[in-house]
């Protein structure tokens, strides 16, 4: 499986099984597994960046998108991606 780029777009299956277009705004590696932060293309397209919904989720070692499990797992992707994106704010 190819890296993962920020930019990239990809379908995933929504909860009701509808697929949904996602662009990947920004990645992280926490402890040797590689997490992304991706928001619906629709959204990015049409929102400022201060409405645009984020969505943290693990890529397995396939390439594959899974859910985050844990709180604690959600918490430490979380600060790691607030950190990324408060210095990606100050460089503009």
């Amino acid at each position: 499986m190819d890296e993962i780029e920020v930019g990239e777009v990809f379908t995933i299956s929504d909860e009701t099984g509808e697929d949904q277009e996602v662009e990947v705004l920004a990645k992280v590696t926490l402890e040797g597994t590689d997490y992304v932060a991706v928001s619906f293309v629709e959204d990015v397209q049409d929102d400022t960046e201060d409405d645009i919904d984020l969505y943290f989720l693990r890529v397995d070692d396939d390439g594959e998108f899974s859910a985050i499990e844990t709180d604690e797992e959600f918490d430490q992707v979380s600060e790691a991606f607030d950190e990324i994106l408060e210095l990606e704010e100050l460089e503009d």
